[in-house]
C-alpha cells in the first residue's frame, strides 16, 4: 500500500510543480528593434541545452531582431555542446556571442557558431581539448570528430580554422600567441581581434548595443527558472547514477522498515528529482512516469502473488524502459543503472547484515516461532502428578479415564490392557498425554502401606 500511495502523491506533486513552473508564453514584438539576451553560464550540459532551446524559441516567437548570447562557461560535455551549437547556428535570427567571462572548451565552440563574437576586456576564449571522465585526453576517434567540428565552426563565418584547431590540438604550434607545441591556444580579446576571431571589444552590454546599432532597442533577458535550475543539476551525467542509487536503495530499505520513514522519503525524492528534471528538460514525457509506475505495481504484485517471476520480470523491464526513454543518452543511463544496482546490492548486504534490517521478505514471511523457550505451550504440563497412584475408571485399551487425586483425567496405558477398577501409577506426563502403568503385587502392597502411614 505504501508503494501505491507514494506513486500517487508523487505524480500529483510532480504535475502541480510542472504547471507552476511552465515557461510563460512569448510576447509579440513591438514596432522597434527587439533584442533577446540569453545567458550561457556554468557547465555545458543537457539542462543548459533545454534552457537555450526554450529561450531561442521564445525569442523567435516574439519576433526578436537579434539574439545576444552572454557566454561565461568553463566548458562541458561534447554532445550537449554539439546540440547547442546547432541551435545557435540554425536560428534565423542574427546572433552575437558576447563573451563576458571565460569561453573555454565547449564555450569556445558554441561562440564560434554565432554570427559575430564580441569580447569584454579580461576575458578568454579557447583551450578546447576533448577529455574523458578521468581528465585524460580522449581517444583518437573522439579527438578527430571534435577537431572536425571546431574546423567547421570556424569556417562557418569565414574564420581561419587553424586557430580553432590550435585550441583543441596541442601539436599545432602557434608560438606567437603563447601556444607552442604541447600547449592549447587561448586567445585574449586583442589576440582574438588580430586573428579575426572577435569583431569588437566592448566594456558592457550598452556598448555592445551601440556596436550593433541597436542602442534604442527593447532588451529582454531570459532567465532560467527554478525548475530549469533543478533540471540542469539532475541531468548532469555525474548526478544521474547518484540519484538512481539513492532512489533504489532507499525504496529497498523502506520495504523492510516499519512505517514510512527516512529511507522511503530519500528514495522517492531521488527518483522524483530524476523524472522531474528530465521532464522539465524535455527529455522525458508523462509516458515514462506512467511506465515507471506500472513497473512498480507489477513488482509489488509479484511479491504478493505466485506468478513464477513473470510479473517481476515485466516490472523490472518496465522500470528500465521508463529510465531509458526519459534519458538523453542510452549509454549514460545503462551505465548509471549498472552503478545503481551494484551500489544497492552492496549497501543492502551491509544494512541487512550489520543493521536492524532482517533481510528480504521480512514483512511477508512469518519468522516468529511458538516454541517452549519463548513461553509458548499448547497444554499445561502435569509434572506434579508423576508418581501418583489412582484408579482406572474405565477399561484402558490403551486409552481411557482414570481418577487421580479426586480428578478425572484422560490417560493412556504404557501399552498393555488394564481392567476397570485396577490401581494405576502415573509414569510420565507430557502436555495432555498422561501415561500410566498398572500397580500390582509388591507395588500395590507398598502403596497401601504408604497410604496407611499417611
Amino acid at each position: 500500500m505504501k508503494v501505491f500511495k507514494l506513486l500517487f502523491y508523487s505524480s500529483l506533486f510532480l504535475l502541480a510543480i510542472v504547471l507552476m513552473v511552465a515557461p510563460p508564453k512569448a510576447e509579440s514584438g513591438g514596432q522597434g528593434d527587439l533584442v533577446y539576451v540569453i545567458p550561457v553560464e556554468k557547465e555545458v550540459e543537457r539542462g543548459l541545452e533545454a534552457f537555450l532551446n526554450r529561450s531561442i524559441q521564445t525569442a523567435e516567437e516574439a519576433g526578436a531582431d537579434h539574439i545576444v548570447f552572454e557566454v561565461h562557461t568553463p566548458g562541458g560535455f561534447v554532445d550537449a555542446a554539439g546540440n547547442i551549437a546547432s541551435l545557435v547556428r540554425n536560428t534565423e535570427v542574427p546572433t552575437t556571442a558576447f563573451i563576458v567571462g571565460d569561453a573555454l572548451s565547449a564555450g569556445a565552440y558554441i561562440s564560434l557558431n554565432a554570427n559575430e563574437i564580441v569580447m569584454a576586456p579580461g576575458t578568454r576564449m579557447g583551450s578546447a581539448a576533448v577529455i574523458d571522465g578521468s581528465g585524460n585526453a580522449a581517444e583518437d576517434k573522439a579527438q578527430s570528430a571534435w577537431l572536425a567540428s571546431m574546423r567547421e565552426a570556424a569556417e562557418l563565418n569565414d574564420r581561419d580554422p587553424v586557430y580553432a584547431l590550435a585550441m583543441a590540438d596541442e601539436t599545432i604550434d602557434i608560438s606567437e600567441y603563447g601556444a607552442g607545441e604541447g600547449n592549447l591556444l587561448t586567445l585574449t580579446p586583442s589576440q582574438a581581434m588580430e586573428v579575426g576571431y572577435a569583431e569588437a571589444t566592448v566594456e558592457n552590454r550598452e556598448e555592445l548595443l551601440d556596436y550593433l546599432n541597436m542602442e534604442q532597442a527593447e532588451v529582454r533577458e531570459t532567465e532560467i527558472t527554478f525548475a530549469e535550475q533543478i533540471a540542469r543539476f539532475v541531468t548532469n551525467p555525474i548526478i544521474i547514477p547518484i540519484l538512481l542509487s539513492i532512489g533504489s536503495l532507499g525504496l529497498v530499505l523502506e520495504l523492510y522498515s516499519p512505517g514510512f520513514g527516512v529511507p522511503g522519503i530519500m528514495g522517492a525524492s531521488a527518483l522524483f528529482l530524476y523524472f522531474f528534471g528530465h521532464l522539465v528538460a524535455g527529455f522525458a514525457g508523462w509516458e515514462a512516469i506512467i511506465l515507471f509506475g506500472i513497473g512498480v505495481v507489477l513488482i509489488v504484485l509479484e511479491v504478493f502473488s505466485p506468478s513464477f517471476g513473470i510479473l517481476g520480470v515485466l516490472g523490472i523491464g518496465a522500470i528500465l524502459a521508463s529510465l531509458v526513454i526519459s534519458s538523453f543518452s542510452l549509454m549514460n543511463i545503462l551505465l548509471s543503472v549498472v552503478i545503481a544496482v551494484i551500489v544497492t546490492i552492496i549497501a543492502s548486504i551491509i544494512f541487512f547484515k550489520y543493521a536492524s534490517y532482517k533481510g528480504p521478505f521480512r514483512r511477508v514471511i512469518l519468522t516468529d516461532q511458538t516454541n517452549t523457550e519463548q513461553g509458548y505451550v499448547s497444554n499445561k504440563n502435569r509434572h506434579d502428578i508423576i508418581g501418583e497412584i489412582g484408579e482406572a475408571l474405565t477399561i484402558l485399551r490403551p486409552s481411557g479415564t482414570a481418577l487421580l487425586n479426586d480428578e478425572r483425567l484422560d490417560v493412556v496405558s504404557e501399552g498393555g490392557y488394564i481392567e476397570q477398577g485396577r490401581k494405576v501409577k502415573v509414569i510420565s506426563a507430557t502436555g495432555s498425554r498422561i501415561v500410566v502403568r498398572e500397580v500390582a503385587g509388591e507395588d500395590l502392597k507398598r502403596t497401601k502401606t504408604e497410604e496407611e502411614d499417611k
